[in-house]
């Protein structure tokens, strides 16, 4: 049975059944504590976690998910793999641990041809939690498994909780006997490879209470509703169903197995190592392309840098498996292929994907030549030092300077029997990330724990946001908090959260900036407000300080945004639009949006491409945009399904979540998108649009930034001020300066030629004198000496060997000295007979440049060094010396 069968099925059964069918969230998590979908139930968290109402009270999906903690296990194991389909039902407060049981047993009992998956009854082993009578007695005696099939097993396995305090309860897997091939019998308690466990059914029926680990903490009581979680997995069956050995070789991996076989030569099953690496890249591209549909993109942060590994992991193994050409396009399109039945929108999306995916292995490939050689150089150091591991300093100059990450210094270190100093190399890494993430972590949550934020929601209910027609109005203080911490008053001074039962303010998100303004109550007090968030879906957290009087939870309020800020945040919101859209009228629907910022006055919009977007594109898209606002086109904004959304041609962000009723924001006949920012009412009101520029800011993707309004406007003033001071300058006509400044440029770059030559001809004429002054060091004639400062490094090579060829075919070393912006640098030649000799450039580089209180290297024939201190030159010449004629006697 295929894949896609298998989802289908399931799906069916369960709608079938009276779930609600809900279509898989995107990979990329709508939760602050997460990188990624990690697990089937992750998208119904709010719900079972009281943040949110369910609207339906029983539900399916089957959901991406991506898992990397094990990922050097890839590959290796039957069972390790970075991207999986888990497919769930769930349950309310609807059915419970009778109704859980019994569907799962029917699904997977029923034959084929009646629906199921018609797995072998005798073959199915079941495990309760240890203390789960009720459990077992429904798997014995309703569904009529033998007694000898059931195993009782502890905490740590059959219990399952959220790692946090909240909802919790025990477990019950079922697992298929794979028969003797896979190892001794005994059941799940014994092999678990023998016997895969398929469906995990978690009834949450407890509250836990804070603890660490897997079983230490203690069980609270019970819930006030009881909840059904299962989780399917769909590679797992797929193994057993398709009569294969691993998740590796189901039908959908397979085929990106086979064709990486087949572009390096080699046979899967032949040779273990190279089998290793098929399975690494056939898990690692599947995974890659799936992250990029969802509008994840390479970096070196975040989820962005999961990425990153993953797929320059399939790349590199590619390489040690043979491949000398680029591979990704190739091998991205057959996984497109594989996965595209069950995810139509990868053939949508293909052009986009395959532009990120290919962009990011040329920008690899180039690391790799140049990471490499720098890495080589580093073994062989740590190695004739007599140690056995590279220095984390090492490691992240690798990774911060070149872009080689750290992983691959690892396991290629490894590879060469070498260790990496991980703890220095990550403390270094965490001196450079700690005020980023806590600057980021005070602006979104201030210091408040979320839980803070959920009491205000359980106790008031959802704020509502009446922004999108009022910019002020009345309301109750319905939460406070100073410091992080619910407060009944604050006074003047204090930093202080407020949460409103009806706000005007608008919550930073979709890429548009918060509000700010006032909040006056009724006692005369003012907040003055600098930022507002949604930490919680529903709740809307004013963040600012008491500027007059005192503050009490349930006060009356007035709230007042700065309405000149709203309006040129909104004036920028509708510029975004329409940019996407004619972006994607140039350049194709591969110009999806991939990130936006809008500000008062100004925006950033990034979008996808393979190449740089050519100045003639730009300045007609600037042309197009600035037409749209003279058609004085309505802005009208609707809720409405999402499949009407999608009906209606409404262009949707990857990577955004969004609920079943979204509200969809129309430009006149231009533009369409799912937003659920403020806009303009007309595009007259934006008055006019000026793109700055766009840029590269990651592989496949780029970024224009722009001006809007009077911001626009004032740009324009003042470049056509500075046209005309360079006007008179130049002595010509506007349209005459870009031929008048580029002549005075060529003119420039031949004067500064000149002197090149002149300062070249001046270094060199010192040639014969410094050849003449040769000094006899035991055979070998040596040349070592300062010459003028300022001298450059270039010059000092060719000085060093013109000198070098002056004294013929005798040992000779030619090392010359110089102090350029107060730091010395040294470059030191050597012929071939003084290199017989065992003269090398490098070795006495070194020693001149630990001298000089620096560093450097280079070949046995040319090297150069430096350092930080110029008082040292005359104590290195003599080192250089003193060296020659040790090597030399």
């Amino acid at each position: 049975m295929e894949s896609a069968e298998i989802r289908r099925r399931w799906l069916r059964f369960f709608e079938e059944r009276g779930h609600t069918v809900v279509p898989s969230a995107s990979l990329v998590a709508d939760d602050p504590t997460l990188l990624l979908v990690p697990a089937g139930m992750v998208p119904f968290k709010p719900y079972f976690l009281s943040e949110v109402k369910p609207p339906f009270s029983r539900a399916t999906s089957v959901q991406k998910c991506v898992r990397t903690p094990d990922i050097e296990e890839v590959g290796k194991t039957t069972r390790h793999g970075t991207f999986f389909q888990m497919c769930g039902n769930f349950s309310f407060g609807d059915y419970f641990k009778e109704g859980a049981i019994s569907y799962a047993w029917e699904l997977l009992t029923t034959p084929v041809a009646e629906g199921g998956y018609g797995l072998e009854p005798e073959k199915l082993w079941i495990t309760v939690y240890q203390d789960d009578d009720e459990a077992e007695a429904i798997w014995r005696d309703k569904i009529g498994v033998p007694a000898e099939r059931i195993q009782r097993l502890g905490k740590a396995d059959n219990f399952w909780s959220m790692g946090v305090p909240g909802p919790c309860g025990p477990c019950s897997e079922i697992n298929y006997d794979r028969g003797p091939a896979y190892g001794e019998e005994g059941g799940p308690a014994v092999n678990g490879e023998r016997y895969m466990e398929i469906w995990n059914l978690v009834f949450m029926q407890y509250e836990r209470g804070a603890g660490s680990g897997k079983d230490d903490f203690p069980i609270l009581g019970d819930l006030p509703n009881q909840n059904i979680d299962t989780g399917l997995g769909l590679e797992r069956l797929a193994t057993i169903l398709q009569g294969v050995d691993n998740l590796f070789e189901i039908d959908t991996s397979r085929m990106i197995l086979d064709r990486a076989a087949q572009l390096t030569g080699h046979t899967y099953g032949a040779e273990e190592k190279s089998d290793v690496s098929l399975r690494v890249v056939a898990d690692h591209i599947r995974t890659s392309v799936m992250l990029v549909a969802d509008g994840v993109t390479p970096g070196n942060e975040g989820r962005g840098y999961v990425l990153r590994r993953i797929l320059r992991r399939a790349i590199r193994n590619m390489r040690l498996l043979g491949a000398t050409e680029p591979v990704a396009k190739v091998l991205a399109d057959v996984t497109i292929d594989a996965m595209g039945p069950q995810y139509p929108e990868l053939f949508t999306e293909k052009t986009r994907i395959e532009a990120v995916i290919v962009g990011e292995e040329a920008s690899f490939l180039e690391t790799l030549r140049s990471g490499t050689t720098l890495l080589d150089t580093a073994v062989a150091e740590t190695k004739s030092a007599g140690s056995a591991v590279i220095t984390g300093a090492k490691a992240f100059q690798l990774h911060d300077t070149y872009g080689f990450p750290i992983d691959l210094t690892l396991e290629m270190a490894a590879e060469q029997g070498l260790s990496v100093d991980e703890d220095g190399f990550r403390s270094l890494m965490k001196e450079q990330r700690d005020r980023a993430k806590a600057d980021a972590k005070a602006k979104k949550h201030g210091h408040a724990d979320v839980s803070a934020y959920r009491e205000v929601a359980d106790r008031s209910g959802a704020t509502v946001f009446t922004g999108y027609t009022d910019s002020h109005g009345e309301a109750t203080v319905v939460g406070l908090l100073v410091d992080g911490v619910s407060a009944p008053a604050a006074h003047e001074g204090d930093d202080v959260e407020l949460v409103l039962d009806r706000t005007p303010f608008y919550a930073e998100g979709g890429g548009q900036l918060a509000d700010q303004g006032r909040i006056r109550l009724d006692s005369g007090a003012v907040v003055e407000v600098r930022d507002v968030q949604a930490p919680v879906p529903g709740v809307v957290v004013h963040k600012g300080r008491v500027v007059v009087g005192e503050v009490v939870l349930g006060a009356q309020a007035f709230t007042q945004i700065d309405l000149d800020r709203r309006r040129a945040i909104a004036r920028a919101h509708s510029a975004t639009h329409l940019t996407h859209q004619a972006l994607r009228d140039a350049l194709g629907p591969t110009a999806a949006q991939a990130g936006s910022e809008n500000a008062p006055g100004r925006f950033r919009f990034d979008f996808g491409s393979p190449n740089a977007v050519p100045g003639s594109v730009l300045v007609d898209v600037e042309q197009k945009i600035n037409d749209v606002l003279t058609r004085e086109l309505e802005v009208t904004a609707e809720v409405m399904t999402m499949d009407q959304a999608r009906k209606s041609g409404a262009i949707a962000m990857f990577g955004e979540k969004y609920g079943d009723a979204v509200r969809v924001v129309t430009i006149g006949d231009f533009s369409k998108e799912l937003c659920g920012g403020t806009h303009v009412g007309n595009t007259a009101q934006l008055g006019l649009v000026k793109l700055l520029g766009e840029a590269s800011i990651g592989a496949g993707v780029r970024r224009v930034e722009a001006l809007v309004g009077a911001d626009a406007y004032r740009f324009l003033a003042k470049e056509h001020t500075v046209v005309a001071q360079l006007t008179e300058l130049v002595k010509g006509r506007p349209e005459e300066l870009p031929e008048k400044i580029s002549g005075m440029l060529a003119k420039l770059k031949d004067a500064e030629k000149e002197i090149e030559r002149f300062r070249a001809e001046k270094v060199l004429a010192l040639a014969s004198g410094l050849a003449a002054g040769a000094e006899d060091v035991n055979g070998v004639s040596v040349v070592a000496a300062r010459v003028a400062d300022g001298t450059g490094a270039d010059d000092l090579r060719k000085l060093v060997l013109d000198v070098r060829a002056r004294l013929g075919s005798r040992p000779a070393v030619v090392a010359a000295f110089t102090v350029a912006n107060d730091r010395p640098v040294t470059v030191i030649a050597t012929n071939e007979d003084a290199r017989s000799r065992g003269v090398k450039a490098g070795e006495l580089v070194r020693v001149a440049a630990k001298t000089l209180g620096g560093g450097g290297g280079g070949k046995d024939d040319v090297a150069q060094g430096g350092g930080t201190n110029p008082a040292a030159v005359d104590e290195a010449i003599a080192a250089v010396r003193g060296l020659v004629a040790e090597r030399a006697s």
